[in-house]
Formats: structure tokens, C-alpha cells, sequence
């Protein structure tokens, strides 16, 4: 059994705040089990211990910070980020100041501090935070996705609209030593034209190059310290902020384009989902698929058609045919499919590798064949074919990633000796993923 960790003894590290510019100092002291990571504002008497968790977030202004009243603690990710790589699960941290030391903007100095001492176990078992079924967020062009796992990894792609950084992947297993060699030296960046205005905010007081990269127009004002570094930082920053989740987490995290921001609305997620206690397992290849409320009648294992009876209705064969079973036809009008996603899927090979979201013009293409499945069973269409006239009024919603099982229902709304218009809604659980309209020809094999 897996222990907790806390420290052997105290270590201090001082150095200048990154936005407050004053000179502070920060001491890592043991802590009983089942404390987790505390800070406490030593300049403040009687203030009392911040627990670095979600709950006590203020704001994510240009780093995580976080407080409960007027007691504030400000960029604490980097912290946070060393800790949990370190696999330090119970720390007190006294700091003299509302921002710990930035160090050379990475995770580096934290680590070297650290290091001064031992990491001990504890008379505790370690617990973990594991999923059950995957869990993503989507806002905008942001996307997270968790997916169960044995281990804590993350892969992150970051785009930037800009020559000299451009979008960067990369893809860690955290482990301790991975963190330090691979992850910890990343240092945090920003771009020349943004100092002046995070200046006239009252932030960045303590920013140079020895702390930060610096990108300018055409030159990168510091040596990298890795080709990736500003990915590798973005790591490292969603580590810090996970670990606001109270505890560590065994799960693959998949992330584009994401931020401060993003990662504690995720965290905030997935404390939800805990407390909530709602999670279920995610169907695994070989398994028995898992039902939402809206199916619940449905005997997934006795399909009205399975994968051999849909392929004698529709021309389409592996890797394109994307439905599995054929659960329920309604008088012809109404047709309810499956179909079990599983990271063997062909298009994850080449879909954003890295990264698995089933393209949406596959759930397009998989409604369709339902709605296909649908107009082919009435005994007029019998040995027709149906091709696509128009598609209208699309939307996707959320995304689906392996282990999702997903519903498919075809509605028919209108038909004609030669055509039939059909709407297709796919659901994974209760949520409506994806939605379309489908104008059809019919015409003789």
C-alpha cells in the first residue's frame, strides 16, 4: 500500500515576489498525515492556515491565487507544481509575504529547496482521486479531457498566434523523476508588448529575464532551456493547479489550448463529480455497455439488429461503419442505434494523435447511418440505397472520447418515394452531444 508523504524536516527558500516585487521568504515544514499542502501568512498573526484547495480560489489573474477572507496567497501554481511532483502530499508552508518567491520562473528553485531534506512516509495510506469515466470541459477553442487511468499523465498541445512560438505538444508521465528533469527547469513566459500593460496593472514589479522568457517580435530574449519549453511550462502549471483538487489524481489528462483559467474550472468539475458521487463506470472494450436514464428500457443485450444484420441494410463496412447495434425501430419512424467508442478506433491513429475526440463529421456520418438504417428497413426501400441531399442544422455540443458509449436517435419526418428527411440527435449518458438534419435520396442499388 502506497503511503502518504510529508517532509523530514524544515527548508526555506527567499527570493522576490514575480507581480509584487518585494522580498519574501518561504519555509516548507512537515505536516501530520492527512493534512495536505497549508500556507500561513506568518506576517499576519493569528490569520490561520489557507488550504490549497478549489475552494479557496480568489482569482486566476495572471497566475492561481487564493485566500479565505482578507488573507491572500498569490500565485501559488508553481509551488504546488513541485510539491505534487514530488509526491509531497501533506506540507505546511509559512511565507512572509501575499506572494511566495518567483525564483527563475520555474519550478526548479521549489524542487532544489525541497531537496534539502528528506521526504518521508507517513502511517497513512495515500488516496487518490480516480476516475470512473472520463470527464471533459469544453469553452470555446479550450478543451480538457480526463481519462481513467493507473497513473497521472498529461498531454497538452498550446497554440499560439505567433512566428516564433507557434503550437507546441507534448506528453509526460509525472512521475518524481520525470518532473525534475523534464518538466521542473520549464520557466514561466510572456510576450514583450504585454510588460508595459501588466505594469499599469500593478503587476510584473518583480519581472525580468532572469525569471521569465521573454518573446519578442522576431527574437526570444533568453536561451531555452528546451526546444518545447513554453509547453512544458504549461505542464507544469496545470499540475500546480490540479492539485487544488485536494489530493493526487490517477488519471491521463488531455488538454489543448488550455490555461489557469480552464484548469480550475476543470478542478472545480471534478470536485463536483466527487462530491456528488454520481460517477459510473465508462464502458470498456469487451464489457457490457453502461445505460443512461433516457435508455434505461432498452435490452442492449438483445439489439433488434446486431453489427452482422446492420451490415445486410447498409453498404457501409468497417472503418466505416460506425454503428454497432440497431436497439429499436418505432413503426418506421423511430430508430435508436449504439455504438461503444474504444481507443482502437482507426481515426484516433490520425485525429489529433495525442489527443482523442471522435471527429464530428463522424457523429454526422454515424446519425446518418441510423437514419439510413431507418428509411432501408421500411419494405417499399427494401435493396435501396440512401445518399445524402443536404445536411442542416448541426451542432455539436460536447465532445465524445474513448470509453464514451453513445445513443443515436433518428426521427423521420418526412417521406417520399424518393427522398426522406430525417433528424439525428446523439447522447452520451443523459447529454445531448450532437444534433443534425439529414435530406436523403433513394435510389436502386
Amino acid at each position: 500500500m502506497e503511503k502518504q508523504k510529508t517532509l523530514k524536516s524544515p527548508v526555506s527558500f527567499s527570493g522576490v515576489g514575480l507581480h509584487t516585487g518585494s522580498t519574501t521568504m518561504i519555509t516548507f515544514k512537515p505536516a501530520p498525515a492527512n493534512t495536505g499542502i497549508k500556507f500561513i501568512r506568518i506576517d499576519q498573526p493569528n490569520s490561520g492556515e489557507i488550504a490549497a484547495d478549489v475552494n479557496n480560489l480568489i482569482d486566476v489573474k495572471r497566475g492561481t491565487n487564493i485566500g479565505i477572507g482578507d488573507v491572500k496567497v498569490h500565485t501559488v501554481e508553481h509551488i504546488l507544481s513541485a510539491l505534487a511532483g514530488l509526491g509531497i502530499d501533506n506540507a505546511f508552508i509559512e511565507i512572509n509575504a501575499n506572494e511566495p518567491p518567483v525564483g527563475d520562473g520555474s519550478a526548479l528553485p521549489f524542487i532544489e529547496t525541497l531537496q534539502k531534506t528528506s521526504i518521508v512516509e507517513q502511517d497513512a495510506p495515500r488516496k487518490y482521486f480516480e476516475l470512473k469515466e472520463p470527464v471533459y470541459y469544453v469553452h470555446g477553442d479550450t478543451s480538457i479531457i480526463a481519462m481513467p487511468a493507473d497513473d497521472f499523465k498529461v498531454t497538452l498541445t498550446m497554440v499560439y498566434n505567433h512566428p516564433l512560438v507557434k503550437s507546441q505538444h507534448a506528453s509526460f508521465t509525472i512521475t518524481p523523476e520525470t518532473f525534475v528533469k523534464e518538466l521542473a527547469p520549464a520557466r514561466t513566459f510572456c510576450f514583450d508588448f504585454e510588460i508595459e500593460t501588466l505594469k499599469k496593472q500593478g503587476l510584473a514589479k518583480g519581472g525580468s529575464l532572469t525569471n521569465a522568457v521573454v518573446i519578442g517580435e522576431k527574437d526570444i530574449h533568453n536561451e531555452l532551456r528546451f526546444p518545447d519549453e513554453f509547453v512544458r511550462h504549461k505542464i507544469l502549471d496545470l499540475i500546480g493547479d490540479f492539485y487544488l483538487l485536494g489530493q493526487p489524481l490517477k488519471a491521463h489528462i488531455i488538454a489543448v489550448k488550455c490555461g489557469h483559467p480552464s484548469n480550475v474550472a476543470f478542478v472545480q468539475k471534478l470536485r463536483e463529480l466527487k462530491n456528488r458521487g454520481t460517477a459510473q463506470p465508462a464502458a470498456k472494450e469487451g464489457q457490457k455497455t453502461t445505460k443512461s436514464d433516457r435508455f434505461a428500457g432498452l435490452d442492449l443485450d438483445k439489439p433488434l439488429m446486431d453489427i452482422n444484420e446492420v451490415q445486410k441494410v447498409l453498404p457501409h463496412r468497417p472503418p466505416f461503419l460506425l454503428v454497432d447495434k440497431i436497439l429499436k425501430i418505432e413503426e418506421d419512424k423511430k430508430a435508436i442505434g449504439l455504438k461503444n467508442v474504444t481507443i482502437n478506433e482507426d481515426f484516433f491513429r490520425g485525429h489529433f494523435p495525442g489527443h482523442p475526440v471522435m471527429p464530428g463529421v463522424l457523429l454526422v456520418e454515424a446519425m446518418a447511418q441510423v437514419a439510413g438504417v431507418l428509411l432501408l428497413k421500411k419494405s417499399e426501400n427494401a435493396g435501396k440505397l440512401a445518399y445524402f441531399m443536404t445536411i442542416d442544422k448541426v451542432k455539436f455540443r460536447q465532445t465524445v472520447v474513448p470509453g464514451d458509449t453513445i445513443f443515436f436517435e433518428a426521427e423521420l419526418l418526412k417521406v417520399k418515394s424518393r427522398t426522406g428527411l430525417v433528424t439525428g440527435k446523439a447522447y452520451v449518458n443523459n447529454s445531448l452531444v450532437a444534433e443534425a438534419e439529414f435530406m436523403f435520396m433513394l435510389v436502386d442499388r
